[in-house]
């Protein structure tokens, strides 16, 4: 059974001059589809360039936590205005990072609302990076949850249990990234033990946080089969199982992607 990496930037300079030849890495270690992130509003024509060049490869539409105080402000009619394109399949990456605060709080807060609004009013979700931020991103999810649902993801998790039941608690999905290989993720591989399989989505954040044994490389999507070999062994199932199981949780979450799969030839 296929995988499928929820999460990458193939547009960054890292993959500028061997594009080609990456995809073709993850389509032989059995990758079938691949969801790559926007995180600046002005290089997203970039990130559509990428979906657009290969058959198996969705996008998104967002500004990074980082990024927004230096992007233009981006509401949410925008946002949806830019997802029209048949390859775009949710927003974001949005959401709170206060390890780096690279942005002010108030705006990447502002930001992330959008994000969320867009995402409710057109059903299509949203994918939330979060870091260092637990208390705001709690009362930002119960407040905009008690204005409607939404649909969302949270990306790269590495948080504890009490921010994964609130997701589970919100509808959203939780993703898990190469960090769960890593020696220092203990309580991290504790918390996955009671994430729900129905819940679950796996993700490279390439070309950041390659899995074990390829960390301290540049990451790729063919990588993503060693996090989802290391997310089996937790969760106590085949390999084989797992891969089935989060294709559906992925195709469920992005819907948009669900209606249009269609089988890659190179």
């Amino acid at each position: 059974m296929p995988l499928i990496d929820s999460h990458c930037h193939l547009d960054f300079p890292d993959f500028e001059d061997e594009l080609d030849d990456v995809i073709i890495r993850a389509i032989n270690a059995d990758i079938s589809h691949i969801l790559t992130i926007c995180t600046h509003i002005t290089k997203f024509h970039q990130v559509l360039d990428v979906a657009n060049r290969f058959d198996n490869i969705w996008c998104t539409v967002g500004i990074h936590p980082h990024n927004v105080g230096k992007e233009p402000e981006t509401p949410a009619a925008a946002l949806m205005s830019m997802a029209e394109s048949p390859k775009v399949v949710a927003f974001g990456e949005t959401g709170l990072d206060f390890f780096y605060e690279r942005s002010g709080r108030e705006i990447q807060e502002k930001s992330f609302r959008a994000h969320i609004k867009a995402a409710r009013q057109s059903g299509l979700p949203v994918i939330i990076h979060a870091r260092d931020a637990d208390q705001d991103l709690t009362r930002i999810l119960r407040d905009e949850i008690g204005n409607g649902v939404f649909p969302g993801v949270i990306h790269c998790f590495s948080s504890g249990p009490e921010i994964a039941a609130l997701a589970i608690e919100c509808g959203l999905y939780i993703s898990i990234s190469g960090i769960l290989t890593f020696k220092s993720a203990a309580e991290l591989r504790e918390t996955v033990k009671y994430i729900p399989l129905d819940r679950l989505l796996i993700e490279t954040d390439a070309p950041y946080l390659a899995p074990v044994p390829m960390r301290g490389k540049r990451n790729e999507p063919a990588y993503v089969t060693h996090t989802a070999k290391a997310l089996a062994l937790i969760k106590g199932v085949e390999l084989s199982e797992l891969a089935a199981v989060t294709t559906n949780n992925f195709f469920s979450l992005f819907a948009k992607a669900g209606a249009k799969v269609k089988t890659a030839v190179y």
